[in-house]
């Protein structure tokens, strides 16, 4: 196997394990009764974590004037909408976005909420500018609203910041993205189950106020991360368009299964003995599957499965292991199945070189234009492997297929990432309590390959440059978190 020269890069310093503090130590600090009043009397060791005051003491360094986020000499107002009973329909012009997809490139309503919901749907749609920020169990996780996000509904469980002044939205991001500006939202967190932050909690975050001409330099970095987001997300609209075109496709809510007995609610249908495949769970059989293959088969297009070796090299399941963790700096980025759909994976974690390096260098190592499928618990989650996770690596849980050429990458993500490739993934699922698919049934999975070899290029290329541009938006974006820290936060 070629090893990517990313990989190559690590160098393994001696000794390479940084263990967490021992058990029976304690993570501790003392407190002045000021500091417990200027907290409004709160006794929670959280709001005085060590990082947060860590994060406050190489604020009071900063050679900038010390505003806060919001509040009377706060650059932004926040609020979010007040809670609601949800009431879930199966379609509605309001789509729900929820807290765990802000930080996705192009995330997908996981339901739809009915008009008859007791809140003001105003509100609840997000506008362009505006940055998010989670403010209910995984607490700080922040995005900012571009194209994308404009007009859609999202969850009360968010609070949308807006700044006073355009033109600080992209620093007031940045900064938010920073360690210190996480750990700083962090120390306000309440709860004892659930952790919680309130917008006013914002009130008492503060932030160093730069001149105008390096808060618009981060802003424009950041506005441009955003574009290049949403280009890439038309892109791939617009890929997929001539996929179901080039292929004669109704959309998929539009083909209608048959079954066997209508006379009965119940959803019933026959399986001949010479189709069963050796599957005898009926979700393997769900007449969609046959609605769909029928449609390719008549589909001006030669029907070949993702093992073979125009498609594919090959497909590889990575096998369960006990992971060893280090400190950032000190081993190969590391992300699992629900960080897939995010541009800078959240909560990346940094795997051993020493104790897995075979694993990773074999199994685990992502190349660019890789196609990752998760194959465990959420089955079905598509990605093409971007430029800048080269070298990394992602768990056991997401299949990689390494395409046969950079002329099929990036078409094979097109046809698997849409709603007639999904289905075709998730009929394999196999599981009573979490579901699995592995790297044979992968293998299987059918793949139609188009007459017209020039609108199949075209649809490739499209892929590929969508893919190119969320690399150069992760770039401007890490600019711009730099610049934040270097220029602004310890200069």
């Amino acid at each position: 196997m070629v090893v990517p020269d990313a990989l190559k890069s690590y160098e393994i310093p001696h000794p390479v394990e940084v263990a967490e503090l021992p058990e029976e130590e304690l993570r501790w600090c003392s407190v002045t009764l000021n500091e417990v009043l200027e907290h409004n009397s709160r006794l929670e060791a959280s709001v005085f974590d060590i990082e947060g005051k860590h994060a406050r003491e190489v604020l009071k360094q900063c050679k900038w004037n010390i505003l806060h986020i919001t509040g009377e000499d706060g650059l932004a107002t926040s609020f979010y909408p007040t809670r609601f009973k949800r009431i879930l329909v199966n379609n509605s012009e309001y789509p729900l976005i929820l807290p765990s997809q802000i930080q996705e490139i192009n995330p997908t309503p996981k339901g739809y909420l009915s008009s008859l919901c007791n809140t003001d749907f105003g509100l609840l749609k997000v506008k362009k500018g505006q940055i998010l920020l989670t403010r209910s169990g995984t607490i700080g996780n922040c995005s900012l609203v571009g194209e994308t996000l404009h007009g859609k509904t999202l969850s009360d469980d968010i609070i949308r910041i807006t700044c006073k002044n355009e033109e600080d939205a992209g620093y007031v991001y940045a900064f938010l993205r920073t360690k210190i500006g996480k750990a700083l939202v962090r120390t306000n967190e309440y709860g004892a189950v659930v952790s919680h932050i309130e917008p006013e909690h914002l009130d008492s975050v503060p932030i160093p106020d730069p001149p105008l001409v390096l808060k618009k330099r981060i802003h424009d970095l950041v506005i441009r991360s955003y574009a290049l987001r949403d280009e890439s997300n038309a892109l791939l609209d617009k890929a997929e368009r001539l996929l179901y075109d080039a292929l004669n496709l109704p959309l998929l809510a539009n083909l209608r299964p048959r079954y066997f007995n209508k006379a009965t609610d119940l959803r019933n249908y026959e399986v001949k003995l010479s189709g069963l495949s050796w599957r005898f769970d009926a979700s393997y059989h769900v007449p969609i599957i046959n609605s769909i293959m029928r449609r390719l088969k008549q589909a001006p297009a030669e029907i070949a499965t993702i093992g073979d070796n125009r498609i594919s090299n090959r497909v590889i399941l990575p096998g369960r292991f006990a992971r060893i963790y280090v400190q950032e700096g000190q081993g190969v980025p590391f992300f699992g199945g629900k960080q897939l759909f995010e541009l800078d994976p959240s909560n990346i974690k940094y795997l051993s070189l020493v104790h897995h390096r075979e694993r990773i260098k074999e199994q685990l190592t992502l190349e660019e234009n890789m196609v990752m499928i998760t194959c465990s618990g959420t089955i079905g989650k598509v990605v093409l492997v971007p430029k800048h996770w080269e070298g990394w690596t992602a768990n056991q849980h997401i299949i990689r297929v390494e395409p046969a050429n950079t002329d099929i990458a990036g078409y094979l993500y097109v046809f698997l990432a849409s709603d007639y490739g999904r289905e075709l993934i998730t009929r394999f699922t196999y599981g009573s309590v979490v579901d699995e698919i592995n790297d044979s049934h992968v293998s299987q999975i059918p793949v139609p390959l188009l007459n017209d070899t020039v609108v199949q290029a075209k649809i490739n290329r499209l892929a590929l440059e969508a893919n190119a541009k969320r690399t150069e938006a992760y770039h401007l974006e890490q600019k711009a978190v730099q610049i934040t820290n270097d220029a602004v936060i310890t200069s």
